[in-house]
């Protein structure tokens, strides 16, 4: 007992002497580090098998198949073409995932296409990929859902007309704040609500479905007839359908963020993967349709809110469901864009290729908390000038330059990496198909329909080269004097501490 006592006294003295150490301005917080290897991985394995799936069918299935509908139909203008088109996005989807499934089991880390390109490609296109993504893709994603949340959250208060822009965003600023402390705090918690909002989800797209089948049963199909008449069919109006289609299936690649968090990831991930995008392939279709069993082309083009004008249709007086469980919706979609996307800060950070603050990790909280931070203070720049349409169409031409980069990657690494372990090994043939359509999907639009704003984007890309080569490759000395202080007080502030030391 008495040694027990000596040794439990030497632990209350070592962390009084943390503590102090801290208060001193330590900038490398050595002590409290020490102590924390004794306790945590950098991250814990917490996510299984359901909440994979979860985090699929929640990210996806988010404000995309309540916003993207009326874009799909305006690029096409017909019935058939649209179904057509959702369908095709939902295997592309498919392929996609599954290249990423090979990807994130034969790379066991997190950061999505990060870690990938830097194997096949080196630092420098690893960078553009963090560049383009923190300051780009995932703001304007997170931007686009909550400004849908706030839009769909505020309608019932402002009947007959559109709810004031300020109102929607500042609605917006405040789900991006409550979602970036809830995944600061916890990654149980974030699983956990992610879990929650999905069940909550599958419940209004569950009304819809049943909805519209009840109604096909009933003889509802006058909508269906000629469904290819007067259809508008061309390579710039396909492939801006398919950015809008494929905005709605955004998050298939999610889980390829967190793969460290996964639990037992060479099974989860691509069982994950497999049975969570067909289900929302086959969702999608079926709230397709049941959106045409109630409305023709032309009324469901000039709806406000399709899911609201269906509700109103089918389901009064108890439309109100409709909008509560979108926002519900919404609000989960925003849940794991936060939950994964900080994982891709952390970890450029761990790379050196941005300030390395955003690297550390929560002592208390084993999460990214700096990186998840940043990533919600970027995404409400975002919010203020930009509207849902732009932004989508300035996400999906980035985001699929880079997809198209990660799954050129894969081919490479059969070649370059012929010894590496490939628990999932997927015939060649598919990232062939999927690299294909990336770069039809991001040079069409610009052949046949050229904007400036793919330029600009473009130009944005490249000039991540200046970036890297000032601040990574040559390392001038003065920007990190400036962030040497900063970097200490955010350590005391949010109680965090490097990766590497923590694995120890």
């Amino acid at each position: 007992m008495g040694e027990e006592s000596l040794k439990k006294r030497k632990g209350e003295d070592k962390g009084r002497e943390d503590r102090q150490s801290i208060q001193n301005h330590e900038p490398q917080t050595m002590n409290l580090q020490k102590q924390a290897n004794f306790f945590f991985s950098p991250f814990d394995p917490c996510v299984g098998l359901i909440s994979g799936i979860c985090m699929i069918v929640g990210t996806i299935i988010g404000s995309g198949i309540f916003v993207s509908p009326k874009s799909v139909l305006a690029n096409v203008e017909a019935v058939g073409p649209c179904l057509i088109i959702w369908a095709a996005c939902g295997v592309l989807a498919t392929l996609g995932a599954l290249c990423f499934a090979e990807l994130g089991t034969m790379i066991t880390k997190s950061g999505g296409e990060y870690p990938y390109l830097m194997e096949a490609f080196g630092p420098i296109p690893a960078f553009l990929f963090s560049w383009t993504s923190l300051l780009v893709t995932k703001p304007s994603s997170f931007a686009i859902i909550c400004l849908s949340f706030a839009e769909y959250a505020s309608a019932p208060f402002y009947p007959g007309c559109d709810p004031p822009q300020v109102v929607i965003k500042c609605l917006a600023a405040a789900a991006i704040v409550v979602i970036t402390i809830v995944n600061s705090l916890s990654v149980k918690l974030g699983s956990y609500l992610q879990n929650f909002l999905t069940a909550a989800k599958m419940i209004i797209v569950t009304i819809i479905i049943v909805s519209g089948i009840v109604l096909l049963a009933k003889g509802n199909t006058e909508n269906f007839k000629d469904s290819f008449k007067d259809s508008k069919i061309s390579v710039s109006s396909i492939s801006l359908a398919f950015y809008n289609g494929l905005w709605a299936y955004d998050g298939w690649n999610q889980l390829n963020y967190i793969t460290e968090e996964l639990k037992n990831p060479y099974r989860n991930l691509p069982l994950s993967i497999i049975i969570g995008i067909p289900l929302v392939t086959v969702c999608y279709i079926l709230i397709n349709i049941s959106y045409f069993t109630v409305m023709t082309s032309t009324e469901l083009l000039q709806s406000q809110a399709v899911a609201v004008t269906f509700g109103d249709r089918v389901l009064y007086p108890a439309s109100w469901i409709v909008p509560l469980f979108v926002v519900f919706s919404t609000l989960g979609s925003a849940n794991g864009t936060c939950f994964t996307a900080g994982r891709l800060v952390y970890v450029a950070g761990r790379e050196g290729h941005m300030l390395k603050v955003l690297s550390y990790i929560s002592v208390k909280r084993l999460t990214p908390a700096p990186a998840i931070i940043f990533y919600g203070a970027i995404t409400i720049i975002y919010i203020i000038p930009g509207d849902i349409g732009t932004l989508i169409n300035y996400f999906s031409f980035a985001v699929w330059i880079f997809y198209g980069l990660t799954v050129l990657a894969l081919i490479v690494m059969r070649f370059t990496r012929k010894e590496a372990r490939r628990p999932i090994r997927i015939p060649i043939i598919i990232p062939v198909i999927v690299t294909l359509v990336s770069v039809l999907l991001v040079l069409a639009p610009i052949i046949s329909a050229p904007e400036l704003a793919y330029l600009y984007c473009t130009l944005f890309i490249l000039s991540g080269l200046i970036v890297y080569v000032l601040f990574v490759h040559l390392k001038f000395n003065w920007p990190q004097k400036i962030s040497k202080p900063i970097t200490m007080h955010l350590q005391m502030l949010l109680e965090v501490v490097p990766e590497e030391e923590v694995t120890q």
